[in-house]
């Protein structure tokens, strides 16, 4: 599973993703920061990476689209910037792995993981 960590998170979340056996690179070696979300999702997508980010949007647009990739992991907490948040992310990655192989939104928050299988479906 490689995963594109999204503008809103720090780099340093490559080295440390690495230390629980992840494949990463942040969105600031492949493209321009100021590159609006549907050119990272799109890239994503088509590269076959798995996005985390602290950016809500990300659902709107997968919604909005009915698309059934890339996944995404939405972190929607404010500690973003600690080990334990890392830690986090990577037992998510783990436990859902199956799911995100098939194209899944995952949201993390102090209250736990949930996940929605892609496409979503506008209610």
């Amino acid at each position: 599973m490689k995963l594109l960590l999204d503008m809103n998170l720090s780099p340093s979340w490559v080295e440390r993703l690495a230390r629980h056996g992840f494949e990463a690179v942040h969105w600031s070696t492949i493209g321009a920061a100021t590159a609006p979300d549907v050119e990272i999702l799109a890239w994503a997508n088509e590269h076959e990476f798995v996005l985390i980010t602290n950016d809500l949007d990300f659902s709107a647009i997968l919604a909005a689209g009915a698309v059934g990739g890339p996944s995404v992991i939405q972190l929607r907490t404010q500690d973003l910037l600690s080990d334990a948040a890392v830690s986090i992310v990577a037992n998510a990655l783990e436990a859902y792995r199956e799911d995100i192989e098939r194209g899944a939104l995952l949201s993390i928050d102090e209250g736990g993981t949930r996940v929605r299988m892609l496409p979503l479906r506008l209610l």
